[in-house]
Order: C-alpha cells, then sequence, then structure tokens
C-alpha cells in the first residue's frame, strides 16, 4: 500500500510538470502574432483592421448623449479625451465617427440628430490637436442601428461610435518596415518611466520633511 501511494504522488507531480510554461498567465491570446501575421500575409486582414481591434480594446469607442441632444456631457468629453490620447500616438491613422439615435422621431430628423452628434464628437477631437484631415463624420445611420430594441428612448442608442477606417493618403499602405516603425516608436515610448531616485542635498540628508 506504501509503495502504490508513492507511486500515485510521483504521477501527479509528473502530470503537473507537462503544462506548459506560463499557462497561469495566458488569456487565450497566446499566438495571436503569428496568427496575425498570417493572416496580413494571406489578405484575410488588414494593418488598419489589427489598429482597429486594437483601439476598440482599449479605448471606449462609444459616447452617449441625452434625449434630442448633441451636446457633449463631462462623459463623453472624458472619453473623447482618451480616445485623442489614443489618436496621437498613430499620426498615420484615419478614424471615422459614426453618429445614432434612439427610435423615437422620424428617419429624416433622426438622420440629421445622428449627423450632428458626430460632428460634434469630431469638432472636439480636433480641438485636441488631432488634424481635420484624419477625422471624418461620414454617416449617420439615424434610427437603423440600434444597440436595444426598443421603440422607446434608450440613451444607449443615443451614441456616437469612433472607429479606425485606414491609412493616410501619404502612407495608403502600411507594411513591413513601415508598419514595425510604427510599432517600435510605441514600443520606446512605452518603456519611457519617470524616475523616483532622489538626490540628497549638500548635508547628505536623505529624508523629506513629511516623512
Amino acid at each position: 500500500m506504501q509503495k502504490w501511494i508513492i507511486t500515485l504522488g510521483l504521477s501527479v507531480a509528473v502530470a503537473a510538470c507537462t503544462r506548459e510554461a506560463g499557462y497561469e498567465i495566458d488569456q487565450g491570446a497566446f499566438g495571436n502574432a503569428t496568427l496575425n501575421n498570417v493572416q496580413v500575409m494571406n489578405g484575410e486582414l488588414t494593418y488598419a483592421q489589427i489598429l482597429g481591434q486594437r483601439f476598440a480594446a482599449e479605448v471606449p469607442t462609444q459616447i452617449n448623449f441625452a434625449f434630442n441632444s448633441s451636446q457633449l456631457d463631462a462623459s463623453a468629453q472624458r472619453i473623447l479625451l482618451r480616445q485623442a490620447a489614443w489618436i496621437k500616438q498613430f499620426p498615420e491613422a484615419r478614424f471615422r465617427v459614426y453618429g445614432h439615435t434612439d427610435a423615437v422621431g422620424s428617419t429624416a430628423y433622426n438622420q440629421s440628430l445622428g449627423q450632428r452628434r458626430a460632428n460634434a464628437a469630431v469638432a472636439f477631437l480636433t480641438q485636441q490637436g488631432i488634424s481635420r484631415s484624419r477625422l471624418e463624420a461620414v454617416v449617420s445611420f439615424g434610427k437603423s442601428r440600434p444597440l436595444i430594441d426598443t421603440p422607446n428612448r434608450d440613451r444607449r442608442n443615443r451614441r456616437t461610435v469612433t472607429e479606425v477606417s485606414g491609412f493616410m493618403d501619404r502612407n495608403p499602405l502600411v507594411l513591413d518596415g513601415k508598419y514595425a516603425e510604427i510599432i517600435y516608436r510605441e514600443y520606446v515610448a512605452s518603456a519611457t518611466r519617470e524616475s523616483y531616485i532622489q538626490r540628497e542635498d549638500a548635508g547628505g540628508a536623505g529624508s523629506s520633511d513629511d516623512e
């Protein structure tokens, strides 16, 4: 019996050792870089789509509005500030802002209201220093694409959505080395950290007054 218990314990230990390194922290994205490269080479995926997926994952892409309004409230402005900060990292990319409404009102009126909302978001982004040539309020879907299927007022349907639409005309195709330059530039910037090393004063005192 004792020998059997020892053997069982060894079997469990060996089984545990067969797990891949880093399995605890893998969130299912391992290998995505290789997959993306293959899809780009096959024409199944573009760099703009990759950038768009990243934008949607890292920044809130949607803002919402009060009923029958295209005014940006404080929450909308905070989100647009985050969008602007992200957009500034990629001066080669272009973006589109799509306007939406809820189902209350006529199709024609909601078409106009959705366009005004898209225009308001674009205007705010340009005020943050983003070139107007990189931003398009190209279409209003009005009430035709609700998030919540209801004929009633619903704030979730009163929204604009910002998306990556492509690259600037001067860089219509960002391939190979050029794309690597973009990613490398951001990679280097992300490694920059503020130094917290404090110099001692001439008297050699290393503590601050509020310690």
